[in-house]
C-alpha cells in the first residue's frame, strides 16, 4: 500500500512547476544578484519577479517584503525587530508590555521569551475551548506601557481563525503594533494585508508548495525595524547574508500559483475535511470527537480525538502519515494548544490532527478513514 500524506500543515511537497523554475539557479544562473555582472543582473531580476509575485499574493507591496530564512526568521524579525524600537521605558508604566496569545506557533512564543529576557512584560492570553482567542480578552489586558501584540491568523493545530482585523483596530486606536503569524493560512485561504491592517505578517514557502528554508515577512509601509542577524546588508538592510536565489525563486513560483488556485482549492479542501470527518463518524460514531468544529477555521485541517492511543493509531496505519501530540519536555506545538484548551494528557494521547493538500484525493480520504478505523480497534500490545 503506499503512502497516505495527510500532514500538510506540517509540510508541503514542492510543487513540479516550482522544482523546474528553480533548477537554472542552481546551475546556469549561479551568480549573486550584487555581483558585478550582466548575469548577476539577471538573477537581480529573478528575485524581483518573485518578491512581486509573493507580494501580489498577500496584497503589499513588493517593497514591503523582506525575504527571510524561513517561516521562524520572519517571526523573529517581526517581533524583535520591531522591539528594538518600542523599547522605551517610563517609570511610571513600567517596562513595555507585549501581549500574545497561548495557543502560538513555537516561534512566536520561544520570541516573546527572548522579549522578557530583555527586560519586556509578557503577558499570555488565554483562548475558549476551541483555540479561540477573543478581541475583547486582548483589549482588557490593554496597558499604556502595550507596545505590540501577536496573534496568528489561524492555528495551526485546530485551524481556528482568529480575529486579527477586529484586533488590529483596536490595537491601532491605541497606538499599538500587531505582528501576526500567517505561515500556516497563506496558501489555504484568502490573505490579504490591507484587509487585515497588520503591521508585520510571517509567511512560509514550505507551507505551500515551495521549498523548505525560505519565507518573507510583511513590514508595513513606514514600520521600523531594526535587523536581528548581522553582516553584509540585505533586503533593504533588514538582513545580512547572501540570498538563497534558488530558493526565492522557487517561492514566487509557489506564490503565483497559489494565487491562480487558492480559491478553487478552498472547496476541494473543505469537502475533503468533511468527508473525512463523516467517514469516521459513520464507521466509529460517538467515539470520536472532532476538536473546534463548529467555529470558522481552515478548510484543510481536523483534529480529532480518537477511542485509542493515537501512537498506537499510528503504529497500526502505518502506511499513514498524521500529525500526533509528543509528551516530551519542554512540551510539542500540539500538546501545548491542546493543554491551552483544556484537554486531559490522556485526551491529547489520543488526538490526531489530519491536514489535507492539494494532492489529496477522495480515494486516500477513503482509505485513511479505513485504516483509522480499523487501527482504532487493533489489540493491544
Amino acid at each position: 500500500m503506499s503512502l497516505i500524506y495527510l500532514d500538510f500543515n506540517r509540510t508541503t511537497p514542492m510543487a513540479p512547476s516550482v522544482i523546474e523554475a528553480m533548477q537554472p539557479y542552481w546551475s546556469t544562473h549561479f551568480m549573486l544578484p550584487t555581483q558585478s555582472h550582466v548575469h548577476a543582473s539577471a538573477v537581480s531580476e529573478a528575485i524581483e519577479g518573485a518578491r512581486e509575485s509573493v507580494a501580489f499574493l498577500i496584497g503589499c507591496e513588493p517593497f514591503e517584503l523582506v525575504f527571510t530564512s524561513g517561516g521562524t526568521e520572519a517571526n523573529n524579525l517581526g517581533i524583535l525587530g520591531a522591539a528594538e524600537f518600542d523599547n522605551t521605558m517610563d517609570p511610571l508604566d513600567g517596562p513595555p508590555h507585549v501581549l500574545i496569545s497561548n495557543v502560538e506557533h513555537d516561534a512566536v512564543m520561544q520570541a516573546g521569551l527572548q522579549l522578557g529576557r530583555l527586560g519586556w512584560d509578557v503577558e499570555l492570553v488565554p483562548c475558549d475551548a476551541d483555540g479561540l482567542v477573543s478581541a475583547d480578552e486582548f483589549e482588557k489586558r490593554f496597558r499604556e506601557s502595550t507596545q505590540m501584540v501577536c496573534l496568528q491568523l489561524a492555528n495551526h493545530v485546530l485551524g481556528t481563525l482568529q480575529p486579527v482585523r477586529e484586533l488590529a483596530d483596536r490595537c491601532h486606536n491605541r497606538g499599538i503594533r500587531l505582528h501576526c503569524d500567517a505561515t500556516t493560512s497563506v496558501g489555504k485561504i484568502p490573505v490579504d494585508v490591507t484587509q487585515l491592517r497588520v503591521d508585520s505578517l510571517a509567511l512560509s514557502a514550505h507551507k505551500m508548495y515551495g521549498p523548505k528554508g525560505n519565507g518573507a515577512l510583511f513590514v508595513r509601509r513606514g514600520l521600523e525595524l531594526k535587523p536581528i542577524l548581522f553582516g553584509e546588508s540585505r533586503e533593504m538592510g533588514l538582513r545580512a547574508g547572501s540570498e538563497n536565489v534558488p530558493g526565492i525563486v522557487g517561492f514566487g513560483s509557489a506564490a503565483s500559483m497559489a494565487g491562480r488556485c487558492v480559491d478553487e482549492a478552498y472547496e476541494t479542501l473543505a469537502e475533503l475535511r468533511q468527508r473525512l470527518i463523516d467517514g469516521l463518524r459513520s464507521n466509529l460514531g460517538e467515539q470520536v470527537l472532532i476538536h473546534a468544529e463548529h467555529v470558522d477555521g481552515l478548510p484543510n485541517t481536523v483534529t480529532v480525538q480518537m477511542p485509542a492511543e493515537a501512537k498506537r493509531i499510528q503504529k497500526a496505519a502505518r502506511h499513514l502519515v498524521v500529525g500526533l501530540a509528543q509528551s516530551e519536555s519542554p512540551p510539542d506545538e500540539m500538546t501545548r494548544v491542546l493543554r491551552a484548551i483544556g484537554r486531559s494528557e490522556k485526551e491529547i494521547g489520543r488526538a490526531i490532527r489530519v491536514s489535507v493538500g492539494w494532492t489529496t484525493s477522495r480515494e486516500q480520504i477513503d482509505r485513511a478513514v479505513n485504516l483509522l478505523a480499523e487501527a482504532a480497534d487493533y489489540p493491544s500490545p
